[in-house]
């Protein structure tokens, strides 16, 4: 199970809506056939394996099938892959964990054992959950898993009061970065960053240059200037600017003109784009996993909410003091019970800096 997982996570950033899963086809103590799903969510992981001994003497009859994620058991754009393992003859098939998608929720695993195949379910089942913690999110609450990212100083400063922030962290963190974006599905800034920095958002490293993910600006009032970079390159990567219920229609048609896609959602309280809302949208098209950049703002507005659920935190071993720009603006508590809480679950070494991960401690 612990190759078929390794097999998987090849996929994760590539195959949305769908989940990223993996398969390896076991007989005789000896593995004949591996998969995983492809890019777009098909094929799928099971169909690919059983493609691998497609000209093997008796295929995958008498197999084990080793599959991260219950195979599903409807009709789509192709066959069930439970149905496909029963016509492939395997004799068991052991599941990492369920699937909650209400087309499956156990369907898959009954239509294994209808046919005389022994099930076994529950193998690595907390490294399938958090694998596959996106789809499981757009599936049970509508939104995509929210990973956070920041690159800091030691005392959380993420620019100078001028602006200033490239670059706090070294060379090897910034890959790190890179390598946490071809991982999602999406990239999201806020729309301060987008005019500050005029970023690409792009995945920049040898051999990840196709794995850019969308990118998305929230922007209250539609300021995204079409001249922007991340405008000017939507026909090349996906670009999604989510706004307010009535955007300006000169400033949303120029856009739309580049291949910027202009989604409105509802607005808060204070006027500007909901967080949840916005979530919402994009989970809605399909997305699983965003990756948020930036800035102080946007990560204010997202833990204010809730809506934050792992942390990637780059930490420079630097000072910048003074009025440095924190990097959490608009959220605070009163009282340390309504603290937002992460248990920290990873530290390494980035280079000279540290690079540290948490995930959130459901209240």
């Amino acid at each position: 199970m612990q190759a078929a997982l390794s097999l998987a996570a090849r996929g994760l950033g590539r195959t949305w809506p769908n989940p990223a899963v993996g398969c390896v086809l076991v007989r005789d103590g000896a593995v004949i056939g591996r998969g995983w799903t492809q890019p777009g969510g098909r094929p799928h992981a099971e169909t690919e394996a059983l493609a691998r001994v497609r000209d093997l003497p008796g295929r995958a009859e008498g197999a084990t099938a080793y599959v991260t994620l219950e195979p599903c058991n409807h009709y789509g754009k192709t066959p069930p892959c439970a149905l496909a393992l029963v016509e492939a003859k395997v004799a068991r098939v052991v599941v990492a964990c369920q699937d909650p998608d209400p087309r499956v929720a156990g369907g898959g695993l009954a239509r294994l054992r209808d046919a005389g195949i022994e099930v076994v379910t529950g193998v690595r089942e907390a490294e399938a959950l958090a694998l596959n913690e996106g789809f499981f999110n757009r599936i049970t609450l509508g939104r995509p898993l929210v990973t956070l990212k920041v690159a800091s100083t030691l005392d959380g400063r993420i620019a100078t009061r001028t602006g200033e922030s490239q670059w706090i962290t070294g060379p090897t963190a910034r890959a790190w970065g890179h390598r946490l974006r071809a991982g999602h599905d999406a990239i999201l800034v806020g729309i301060g960053t987008a005019l500050a920095d005029d970023p690409e958002l792009t995945c920049r490293l040898p051999g990840l240059g196709d794995r850019s993910p969308v990118r998305v600006v929230v922007d209250s009032s539609l300021r995204l200037s079409p001249a922007a970079k991340l405008a000017a390159g939507a026909g090349r990567i996906p670009t999604w600017v989510v706004t307010g219920p009535s955007p300006d229609a000169a400033r949303a048609e120029a856009l739309t003109a580049l291949g910027v896609e202009v989604i409105a959602v509802a607005a808060g309280a204070d006027g500007r784009v909901d967080p949840a809302a916005a979530l919402s949208a994009l989970s809605s098209r399909g997305i699983t996993r965003v990756l948020v950049e930036g800035g102080a703002a946007m990560a204010g507005a997202l833990l204010g909410a809730g809506l934050v659920d792992r942390l990637e935190w780059f930490r420079a071993a630097s000072l910048i003091g003074g009025d440095g720009l924190p990097a959490v603006a608009g959220f605070g508590v009163d009282a340390l019970s309504a603290m937002a809480r992460f248990e920290r679950t990873a530290v390494r070494r980035a280079g000279a800096d540290l690079a540290e991960s948490y995930r959130r401690i459901a209240s």
